[in-house]
């Protein structure tokens, strides 16, 4: 159980974000601003070197908004920086499934799948960040500093 005011205001967003999608059938702006906050609390619990309370308030999030790619990705992101490589690939998925042109997504994907020695696969999903395409542009659009990685990752699995 979740025992933070952050968290608790977490979840109380996370609520109000589902009943604004459910009146309005879609995200309002307001639902929008609330989903933000609750992946930068998340993100503030991770900064000050809580991985876990960050990985369950986006769970918590997840809950109330299950198709919402960002929180599937950030979600992806976090578990892969914690190593948690097939969870990561799960949820990168999920993402990818909902938003098949999601950058941040499909480098968490190559990067979790490499890290399980899923080499081939890997350079797939690299090789269509690499490529001019819709998956590249959202990646400059929304994470500019992963650009480079993904040339030396695909360089690194490419010369193996």
């Amino acid at each position: 159980m979740l025992q933070t005011k952050s968290a608790a205001a977490m979840i109380n967003g996370a609520h109000a974000i589902a009943d604004e999608m459910r009146r309005t059938e879609g995200p309002s702006y307001e639902a929008l601003l609330l989903l933000a906050k609750a992946r930068n609390d998340a993100y503030a619990e991770v900064a000050k070197g809580d991985v876990g309370s960050g990985l369950s308030l986006l769970n918590d999030a997840l809950m109330q908004v299950p198709s919402s790619h960002d929180l599937l990705s950030d979600m992806a992101a976090l578990l892969l920086a914690a190593g948690e490589h097939q969870h990561a690939v799960i949820y990168a998925s999920r993402a990818l499934a909902i938003t098949p042109s999601h950058g941040p997504s499909l480098y968490t994907l190559a990067f979790a799948l490499a890290g399980q020695g899923h080499h081939e696969r890997a350079i797939q999903a690299l090789k269509e960040l690499a490529a001019e395409g819709p998956a590249r542009e959202n990646l400059l659009q929304e994470a500019p500093d992963l650009v480079p990685l993904v040339d030396l990752e695909l360089e690194r699995l490419q010369g193996r």
